[in-house]
C-alpha cells in the first residue's frame, strides 16, 4: 500500500507559557502499523487530540489524504475517515457489543434514529455488526452486557466501535491500559489482524509490545520529536535509550 493517510507539518500547541507540542512534522503512511512513545508528559496524548480535532492547534497544519483537516471538528474528521479510542474506555455498559456497533453503524448508514423499528429493517447492519464482533474475536459475547465483558474485551470492544465508522486511520490511545498482562498479547494480535488498508498510529508504554508490532516508532521528548526510524534503530539509539528507556550513554 502506498501514500500518505495522515501528515502534520509544523505543528505546536502551548497551554499558556507550556509549550507540549513543538514543531512537529509527522507522516503517517497508508497501512502503517505506528507507534508514538516518550515519557510521561512528552505530549503523545496532546498530539492525538490534535489529530482528531479535540485541540486546535496553535500554529502548523494536519492533512487527512492530502486534504487539509486543521479546522474541521471531530466529528467531520470521523466521517472522513478518521477515528480513535482512549486511554479509558468510553462504553456503554448496559448495552451488548452488538447493541453498541450496531448504533455506530446505523450513524454511518443515516439511519440511526430508525434502528428500533422492525427487526428486518436493519438485519443488514446487525449481521454487519456481528462479523466484526466476530471478526475481532468477541463474536461469543455479542448478547453479553459489556459490564460483564473481561476488561481486555472491553478494550477490543472499543476497536470494534472505532472500525464500525469504516475509517482508514486509526488513533489508539494506550489500548493496553489496565489490561492485564495476559490479555493485553490477546489485544495486539486483533490489532495486528486489522485490515492492511487501515493505518494504525498506536500511543503505548510496554516496549516489549512496541517492538513486537510497530513497524516505526516515534519518539516524542518534551512536546519535540527526538526520533522515528524502524523498531531496530530506535532499540540501539543511545539518546533514545538515555532520556526514555534509563540505559546511560557511554562515550
Amino acid at each position: 500500500m502506498t501514500g500518505v493517510a495522515l501528515a502534520t507539518r509544523g505543528l505546536y500547541k502551548s497551554f499558556g507559557a507550556l509549550r507540549v507540542t513543538q514543531d512537529v512534522n509527522f507522516t503517517l503512511p497508508a497501512g502503517a502499523r505506528h507507534a508514538l512513545i516518550g515519557p510521561n508528559g512528552a505530549g503523545k496524548t496532546t498530539f492525538i487530540n490534535l489529530l482528531t480535532g479535540a485541540l486546535p492547534p496553535d500554529a502548523g497544519t494536519i492533512e487527512l489524504d492530502g486534504v487539509d483537516i486543521t479546522g474541521l471538528p471531530p466529528d467531520r474528521r470521523v466521517k472522513r475517515g478518521l477515528a480513535r479510542t482512549y486511554q479509558i474506555n468510553t462504553l456503554f455498559p448496559d448495552l451488548t457489543p452488538l447493541e453498541a456497533v450496531t448504533l455506530v453503524m446505523c450513524e454511518r448508514h443515516g439511519v440511526s434514529r430508525q434502528w428500533l423499528r422492525p427487526l428486518a429493517r436493519s438485519r443488514a447492519i446487525i449481521e454487519e455488526a456481528y462479523a466484526l464482533l466476530v471478526q475481532l474475536g468477541i463474536g461469543d459475547f455479542a448478547h453479553r452486557q459489556t459490564r460483564h465483558l473481561a476488561y481486555g474485551h472491553q478494550r477490543v470492544l472499543e476497536i470494534a466501535l472505532a472500525l464500525a465508522t469504516r475509517p482508514h486511520v486509526l488513533l489508539l490511545d494506550e489500548p493496553a491500559a489496565g489490561v492485564p498482562a495476559q490479555e493485553s498479547g490477546m489485544l495486539y494480535e486483533v490489532i495486528s489482524g486489522l485490515p492492511k488498508d487501515i493505518a494504525v498510529l498506536f500511543i503505548e508504554h510496554d516496549m516489549d509490545l512496541v517492538f513486537r508490532f510497530a513497524s516505526r516508532i516515534t519518539v516524542l521528548v518534551s512536546g519535540k520529536t527526538l526520533r522515528e526510524g524502524p523498531p531496530a534503530a530506535i532499540a540501539e539509539d543511545a539518546e533514545v535509550r538515555a532520556v526514555y528507556l534509563g540505559t546511560p550513554v557511554h562515550d
